[in-house]
């Protein structure tokens, strides 16, 4: 069963409920919640996803992420991914959204923070390899590994944040 989602408008309010699915084919607007993990060293988490995960399998992500499910914020939707696909539990925190074209479909992403352990039990049908990479190192693997398109303009516009808010 194909999961369900909020469809949103421009300035992310509900317009209801649709299959994630249907929103893809048809491009409308819904919310995904993602989170940059780091370490107490700043290192920053990276995976690779499972051959068997039907969205970008065998490419490797930045952020743990997913869908918001219906009624869901995007601080609740990026806590229960966590959960999900490391295993750990964690409150992220929301730093900003805005609206990705990257990917199947246009969509808001929520992007998050959290420091996490470095010891994670990720879901082996959702995560294939995890590694904790320097922000130089995490430089040259963009360069070089295949990413989810995702990864690319969510991971710059963390580093923008940050980089502001220092």
């Amino acid at each position: 069963m194909d999961e369900v989602v909020e469809r949103v408008d421009g300035q992310d309010r509900v317009l209801g409920v649709v299959s994630r699915r249907e929103a893809n084919r048809e491009g409308w607007l819904h919310r995904v919640a993602v989170t940059a993990c780091r370490d107490d060293r700043g290192r920053i988490l990276v995976h690779r996803r499972s051959e068997q995960v039907s969205r970008f399998p065998g490419l490797y992500e930045v952020e743990v992420g997913g869908a918001a499910n219906v009624g869901e914020s995007y601080e609740q939707a990026a806590a229960r991914e966590l959960a999900e696909e490391l295993g750990i539990r964690a409150l992220p925190r929301l730093l900003f959204t805005f609206i990705n074209r990257s990917g199947l479909s246009p969509h808001w992403l929520g992007v998050h923070e959290a420091v996490v352990p470095d010891a994670v039990v990720p879901d082996p049908d959702e995560v294939a390899w995890h590694g904790w990479l320097t922000e130089p190192e995490l430089a040259s693997a963009l360069s070089e590994w295949r990413f989810t398109p995702d990864s690319h303009e969510a991971f710059s516009r963390y580093l923008a944040f940050r980089s502001a808010q220092s």
